[in-house]
């Protein structure tokens, strides 16, 4: 799996003119790419990484009471997901001028990987929205720091 996380004090997806998922609050958005040989054991071990992940530390709209605390991760201090899929993380643009996909999973591979991804992140108790799964989506967000961190399996 391959992780692109954003901290972000505003995110959302719209679908077909439709909001499908934002961030009620400051936190994550994840951009969540899945290859070949990814498992639902490596989705849960992403999961509970970024769950626990000490980035928030700074983030504009972070109560007071929690930067007592130190260095700050979702799990600290309840801050939501928005998780999108994006198969094109594993674009290979070694040759020539049109990325290869060949290293991307399959949807019928990607999707229950990504489903337990997402059901992981919400038994750990994080509060996760999604974008649609290969859908044409419009992704927003306004990057605080800025933070922008790739995780990878």
């Amino acid at each position: 799996m391959r992780i692109v996380a954003q901290r972000a004090t505003y995110g959302q997806v719209v679908v077909d003119g439709e909001v499908v998922g934002q961030l009620p609050s400051p936190g994550l958005v994840l951009l969540v790419g899945i290859t070949h040989d990814d498992t639902l054991a490596t989705a849960e071990k992403l999961a509970t990484k970024i769950w626990g992940l000490r980035i928030l530390d700074g983030m504009e709209g972070i109560t007071p009471e929690a930067w007592s605390r130190g260095d700050l991760s979702c799990s600290d201090v309840d801050a939501p997901l928005l998780v999108i899929s994006q198969f094109t993380l594993y674009a290979d643009t070694r040759k020539g001028r049109r990325p290869s996909w060949e290293a991307a999973a399959k949807s019928d591979v990607a999707l229950p990987i990504f489903n337990h991804f997402v059901d992981h992140l919400r038994t750990l108790g994080a509060h996760v929205e999604t974008g649609r799964f290969g859908a044409w989506m419009e992704v927003s967000l306004t990057n605080s720091g800025p933070v922008t961190i790739i995780i990878e399996s």
